[in-house]
């Protein structure tokens, strides 16, 4: 073990089990940044030119934000401050799962993954996105990646403007066939395919949420949005033109297998056909909170739940009161709203964040400190402190089982 592991050791003994985590920002091409993230204006363009702006914030993240020539190595990746106070004195949470293993995550977790299987993201686009499709597992293990089931939470403390489109697209309407899709496809080079026409969309409303399973069409609308995800970004992007901007053929075939990408048909076997047209998407698929318990400290809701892979909370602290939050599994957090003390750190939501600058508002529980429970205080007499939580598959919730 060298010093750095050392010391890494050392501080999660002395912390209770608990990480500080530092913001990791990410670039992006297809869209305009909805300039939601918190960060100072000037640094959304700090980025190379050619990579687009800022536009996204990874969180309890073990895996990079992309893959293109000009991508520094740990875009993305979580970092954990290792004194709170200098940038660089940090250690990769990827590495910190690897040396710590089933001590932070459990051994359910660990067992089943040998990884921290997922993770967060704020995604803050103001133009809508592109009508496109995550893989699942069976067609992403072909190209060697993993499946990816994702959920969208629009909190309303980093929705202060809806931006240009506030509506999210899902899959096909009902009585739409799959013929009609094949000829929408077959224009995919040439025009405007116009794929949204045969969807529907549903307005945003904040506090809530939908889960979006592996094989469902979705355009997501321009609210900033907080996503729990499994890690991966198999995808297909089926709408060539969004917005007025060009998506490529790579966009469509970039994980379909080099034999199979002029094939119309495994192109659309990608898509989870049934569910695309269920007649009852919403009901199926919107995620409204769920109160877990309110007391005169505290509320707690569940606002990601009903699958296998991934579940978050959040947690409102009233001003000025104190709660010992306990759970059953790790988890990654950020805080929205408020400022006080989360387990042995100082904790706050920043106002204006400077691209490399340390903040107070991210944090990495594991299993044993959950369990335990985190002492969270509000330093506030007026204002709540909010905290979003995000969970793997071993917190899994389904109402009513």
């Amino acid at each position: 073990m060298n010093e750095k592991e050392k010391k890494l050791r050392a501080l999660f003994e002395e912390k209770g089990g608990v990480f500080q985590l530092t913001p990791a920002f990410v670039c992006r091409k297809n869209s305009r940044p909805g300039m939601r993230l918190r960060l100072h204006p000037q640094d959304y363009y700090a980025c190379h030119p050619d990579r687009g702006a800022i536009e996204v914030r990874f969180l309890s993240s073990v895996i990079r934000g992309g893959s293109g020539p000009l991508t520094p190595e740990d875009e993305g990746l979580s970092y954990i401050s290792l004194d709170g106070r200098d940038p660089e004195n940090k250690f990769l949470l990827k590495e910190a799962v690897a040396l710590l293993g089933k001590e932070l995550l459990g051994k359910e977790l660990w067992d089943k993954y040998g990884d921290w299987p997922m993770n967060a993201k704020f995604f803050d686009f103001g133009a809508p996105l592109f009508h496109h499709v995550h893989l699942d597992f069976e067609a992403a293990a072909r190209v060697g990646k993993g499946g990816k089931a994702e959920g969208y939470f629009y909190p309303a403390q980093y929705n202060s403007y809806p931006g240009s489109f506030p509506y999210t697209f899902f899959g096909f309407a009902p009585d739409v066939t799959k013929e009609e899709v094949r000829e929408r496809m077959a224009a995919f080079m040439e025009g405007d395919n116009r794929l949204t026409e045969l969807s529907r969309a549903y307005r945003i409303q904040l506090e809530t949420a939908w889960y979006t399973p592996p094989g469902v069409l979705h355009a997501p609308g321009s609210c900033l949005t907080y996503e729990p995800q499994l890690n991966s970004d198999a995808s297909a992007v089926f709408e060539n033109v969004t917005h007025g901007e060009r998506n490529g053929w790579a966009a469509l075939t970039g994980d379909v297998p080099e034999e199979k990408k002029g094939d119309p048909d495994y192109i659309l076997s990608l898509l989870d056909w049934e569910k695309n047209v269920d007649p009852e998407y919403r009901r199926h698929y919107f995620r409204p909170k769920l109160l877990i318990e309110e007391t005169p400290e505290y509320a707690e809701y569940w606002i990601m739940y009903g699958n296998e892979y991934i579940a978050a909370k959040q947690l409102v602290v009233k001003p000025g009161k104190q709660v010992t939050a306990r759970d059953r599994a790790a988890y990654g957090c950020i805080l929205v709203q408020g400022y006080g003390q989360f387990g042995a750190y100082a904790c706050e939501t920043p106002g204006l964040i400077r691209l490399g600058q340390l903040t107070a508002d991210e944090f990495f529980v594991s299993k044993a400190a959950a369990e335990e429970g985190v002492s969270i205080c509000n330093g506030s007499a007026y204002e709540p402190l909010v905290m979003l939580k995000h969970f793997a598959s071993d917190n899994a919730f389904f109402p009513g089982a």
